[in-house]
């Protein structure tokens, strides 16, 4: 038995630690090449590493919850050099022995492998209530604050997937902040008072330190990189959306839009990118280099939009936004949202920004000054539609009202061009027909 050792590797994005999440495996199982043996998450995202040896695993070498350095050993596999002889059989047959791993990317050079009893990395599990999921599910379902028992299967065999889980979380508004029960069919109940419990000697409740790490800490990073480089402004603006109402309602009831989720957010997208047509400024980004600063101005849009996940704040973008027609937009959304919920965004889709959007109407908030995302030059903000008296044509009206707020970068872009591209995606949620020219 020859034991290899496996170590951390480069996922890419310049990774120089990362915490290891889960552990999918324990001495003692058998793995075959590819095989899924543990997850981890660097500071963007969560990656599922595979295995690069066959054999029986030996030592796991890091604990879950542990931040481990690139190059560093994680786990050992054994790899027998022949096979034992079958009971019945009176010679033995030999089996390849396995010189290093089979052909996988970043990991290692080809060379044949013999396959021995796979353990497969996602199998559906039947828990003890009855639901049929596979580890992923579970692991969404519970960042979600989903019951897998209450969702309705709509796999093969009864197996819940992953579309059953969103829908059943989107049904059930689990990002609400208070539940309002329905109630009780008793009028009144009495409920025993324990006594107090006796406080810890030692424990104090009343503060909890937790460790600043993966996504926090690169959000952290970013973040205070960029306040205190990029002399932030911010300006806002009310706006009428009631025919962005319209429009998103005719939308969602249009054939072409069927399979399609439809939001206020997908037109604010199509504005800020007619838009930054008009004002190129906006979507540049202030360079150092060894010769001096530049500015430099992108003629294509990386769309980015804040998102709030289980793991932290996330910025994935939609490359070349500017290439696509309305219903593309809206499935990249719609592809982008789900994957940030999952905790599946790649490193790949969380850099290269040029412009981001941040959607904070839908936790109630009506404006703010958000910190533009490092390497580009300004941020937009949603805020949420609301029905407000509005005067039109001298007579005060029911109409949607939303407000548009930004912050920029003063060194990259003059107060006019700011003020432009924010009076233009104004202009649009008032007008969205203005988007067919």
């Amino acid at each position: 038995m020859t034991d290899q050792t496996f170590v951390l590797p480069d996922v890419g994005e310049g990774l120089t630690e990362a915490e290891i999440v889960q552990w999918r495996v324990a001495p003692g199982d058998t793995v075959a090449v590819n095989d899924v043996i543990v997850e981890i998450e660097t500071a963007k995202s969560l990656v599922e590493l595979p295995s690069p040896y066959s054999g029986t695993v030996g030592e796991l070498l890091a604990s879950e919850g542990a931040t481990v350095e690139v190059g560093a050993p994680i786990i050992t596999i054994g790899s027998a050099d022949a096979a034992p002889a079958a009971p019945s059989a009176p010679t033995t047959v030999p089996e390849p022995s396995d010189p290093g791993g089979a052909v996988l990317v970043g990991y290692g050079t080809g060379g044949a492998v013999s396959s021995r009893r796979r353990k497969p990395a996602e199998r559906p599990v039947k828990a003890s209530v009855g639901v049929v999921a596979k580890p992923p599910i579970r692991k969404l379902a519970r960042d979600l604050g989903v019951d897998l028992s209450a969702v309705t299967p709509s796999g093969p065999a009864g197996e819940v997937t992953r579309d059953d889980v969103v829908k059943h979380a989107e049904q059930a508004s689990v990002f609400r902040n208070i539940e309002t029960p329905a109630w009780g069919a008793v009028r009144e109940e009495t409920i025993p008072v324990p006594a107090p419990p006796t406080p810890a000697p030692v424990a104090d409740a009343r503060e909890e330190s937790i460790p600043v790490r993966g996504v926090r800490k690169a959000t952290a990073s970013a973040m205070t990189s960029s306040a205190y480089s990029a002399p932030h402004v911010s300006v806002w603006v009310d706006v009428d959306a009631s025919r962005t109402m319209e429009l998103v309602k005719r939308l969602k009831a249009s054939p072409d839009f069927a399979d399609v989720k439809i939001s206020p957010l997908l037109i604010m997208a199509r504005a800020v990118i007619w838009a930054l047509r008009r004002t190129p400024m906006i979507n540049a980004a202030w360079v150092d280099t060894d010769a001096g600063a530049q500015i430099s101005v992108r003629h294509y849009v990386n769309l980015g939009i804040a998102a709030a996940t289980p793991r932290g704040l996330l910025v994935p973008n939609i490359k070349d936004a500017q290439a696509m027609n309305t219903r593309e937009l809206a499935k990249a959304l719609e592809h982008l949202t789900l994957t940030a919920r999952e905790g599946k965004t790649s490193p790949a889709d969380q850099t290269g920004g040029t412009f981001t959007i941040t959607n904070i109407g839908v936790f109630g908030v009506d404006a703010g000054t958000p910190i533009i995302n490092p390497g580009e030059a300004g941020i937009i903000a949603l805020g949420a539609i609301r029905q407000k008296p509005w005067v039109v044509d001298g007579e005060v009206r029911p109409r949607w009202v939303t407000t548009v707020s930004g912050s920029f970068d003063h060194r990259v872009v003059d107060g006019d061009g700011i003020s432009r591209f924010i009076a233009d995606v104004a202009s649009v949620l008032e007008e969205p027909a203005l988007l067919l020219d």
